[in-house]
């Protein structure tokens, strides 16, 4: 994506981040050899099937490590914290897993 803010030219022309869709390759922890997971839209702009938020990412990532997302709590602002969040809750992405 190339930077453009305000519909204004930017000096310094470059990629911006694209907040819409993101790849990642996982490997290991039993992760499906080969396996693809979600699509883009043409130009690849934004995710258009099966979306993966950050804290599943995070969440699916703990599992595949061998420990529960959920139970892994630290006490911050009178609230027990969890690493993906307290705001939705996150869920493993199974389908990803042999």
């Amino acid at each position: 994506m190339r930077e453009n803010r305000g519909g204004q030219e930017m000096k310094f022309i470059g990629r911006d981040h694209n907040p819409g869709a993101s790849t990642m390759w996982l490997a290991g922890g039993g992760v499906k050899p080969g396996f693809s997971l979600g699509e883009t839209d043409p130009i690849g702009y934004k995710a258009t099937t099966d979306r993966v938020s950050t804290q599943d990412l995070q969440a699916t990532i703990l599992h595949s490590l061998g420990l529960k997302h959920n139970h892994l709590t630290y006490p911050f602002q009178g609230l027990d914290q969890t690493l993906p969040g307290v705001t939705e809750p996150a869920r493993v992405v199974h389908e990803i897993f042999t």
